[in-house]
């Protein structure tokens, strides 16, 4: 068996960190525009770089000047789509997935009425991805929620939050319904406690109801019913629309085969299914609602929730994969860095630069364990690795170091396709360089695509090719047979 004939090859980007134009044409703030970028600290302390208080954001919202706010400029994607898209097409993208941002659309969030601008703007998008032949894949949210919402009602822990996104998700139904038919619900929903101000609104150090564990359980909570009730006025709006949900897909191992490491690790990756398990079954597992109890964290549940749940299940399941990560009961075991979250350093596998440990074999063990756990088709809509890339005199990138990534882990899909999992597309993150979620970088190159700006915004925004630009128009020319 190989990749099917229609395999949607493709790349995956996010408003928030390629778009810019934070000001433009009645935009309003959103919680990735006052995500900064600070020099000084480790490419690894996430805590960090990610930490919001009510004194850095009251900083933020007066601040307009864009050098330590990155992703309120991006790449300029928002004046530069038609070329970018262009090139994408020039690799044969069969598929992009991108966002849209909710403040394009709604600037605080609760307005009665969408942004014309916004409305215009993402049209024009979808018509050049129809122009070029690229099937969209759109994320409703993807880490750019409205600032006003997050202030205003201490984000996602309110339930208000709810009946606003299934009015934004409408929107973009009845808007671009034409031109879209795969969509997505919530970019990683289980992050929100990792970064519980980027993924759900929630400012740490704000006055909370509750303590602020219970606080992201709720806000988890909400969005798994707003992502119920989008799914279910997909369908309605719809015909033939495919609704998926998104995991961060976080395969952990045990560091030993001590059975202490063996029951975290299985309590880690228990932890990490529970999320696409309450979208795809419908139901909270019996043994996560057990964790809960054991915790003393109790949910609010409106009397209809449970329905809610069942009658909006997810088409498929998304997932990012980056990395594995290996557990153990010692404390004192050397840890590593990766995807915003530590755990123990995994001695058999290599780093990147920024510590993320790269294991192509993951992947395989990744597909496999969730296609026999979910029965419902598999899309790997993030993969890629953050690397420094040089370019030389004559301008040619030589990128040897992803394309060896990409063909590791695309030889691992494959062989998870020959086993009969049920893989219906690939998109590399990113498939042109954009800003870092994780670290507001834009030194940390994930791109085919080399764009001209460096951490602090200077540069001519000029795209560049690199060699993996070639070698993945290869793989995709091909259908995934040729990874030399």
């Amino acid at each position: 068996m190989s990749f099917k004939p229609d395999f949607l090859w493709g790349g995956a980007i996010a408003a928030s960190q390629v778009e810019g134009a934070w000001d433009v044409d009645g935009k309003g703030l959103s919680v990735a525009d006052v995500a900064m970028f600070k020099p000084d600290l480790d490419v690894s302390d996430y805590s960090g770089h990610n930490k919001m208080t009510l004194e850095s954001l009251e900083t933020a919202k007066n601040e307009t000047d864009t050098t330590f706010y990155p992703k309120r400029r991006g790449i300029d994607f928002y004046h530069h789509y038609q070329e970018d898209i262009a090139l994408f097409s020039e690799m044969g993208f069969k598929t992009l997935r991108l966002s849209i941002a909710w403040t394009r659309l709604f600037p605080t969030g609760e307005e009665s009425e969408p942004n014309p601008a916004g409305i215009a703007y993402y049209t024009s998008v979808f018509e050049a991805l129809k122009k070029h032949n690229i099937v969209p894949i759109v994320t409703l949210s993807h880490y750019e929620m409205p600032l006003a919402l997050a202030i205003k009602y201490n984000g996602w822990t309110n339930r208000k939050l709810v009946d606003l996104f299934v009015n934004f998700a409408s929107v973009c139904f009845k808007a671009f319904g034409k031109y879209v038919t795969y969509w997505l619900t919530f970019n990683e929903i289980d992050s929100v406690g990792r970064h519980p101000f980027i993924t759900a609104g929630i400012v740490p150090d704000a006055p909370q109801e509750v303590d602020l564990e219970t606080s992201i359980y709720q806000a988890l909570h909400h969005q798994y019913v707003a992502a119920a009730k989008a799914t279910k006025l997909c369908h309605e709006l719809i015909p033939n629309s495919q609704m998926g949900c998104m995991l961060t897909k976080l395969t952990t191992y045990p560091n030993t085969c001590n059975p202490s490491d063996v029951l975290l690790s299985l309590e880690r990756n228990l932890d990490n299914h529970a999320h696409a398990d309450i979208q795809i079954f419908g139901e909270y597992p019996l043994l996560y609602q057990q964790h809960l109890k054991n915790k003393g964290i109790v949910i609010e549940m409106a009397a209809d929730d449970a329905a809610i749940l069942k009658s909006g299940t997810a088409d498929y399941l998304a997932f990012s994969y980056y990395m594995s990560r290996t557990e153990s009961a010692d404390p004192n075991k050397e840890k590593a860095a990766g995807n915003t979250i530590m755990s123990v350093k995994n001695p058999y596998l290599a780093s990147t630069e920024w510590g993320w440990q790269i294991d192509p074999i993951g992947l395989e063990i990744s597909l496999i364990e969730l296609y026999d756990r979910y029965h419902v088709p598999l899309i790997v809509v993030e993969n890629g690795m953050g690397a420094k890339d040089i370019v030389a005199s004559d301008g040619s990138i030589n990128d040897d170091y992803r394309i060896d990534y990409f063909r590791s882990h695309m030889a691992a899909m494959k062989r998870a396709v020959e086993r009969g999992v049920d893989l219906f597309g690939y998109t590399s993150w990113a498939p042109i360089d954009a800003i870092s979620v994780s670290t507001s970088q834009m030194s940390k190159r994930y791109g085919f695509i080399y764009v001209d700006q460096d951490d602090f915004g200077k540069g001519t925004l000029k795209r560049l090719k690199k060699q993996s630009f070639y070698w993945y128009q290869k793989v995709i020319k091909t259908n995934g047979e040729d990874l030399t």
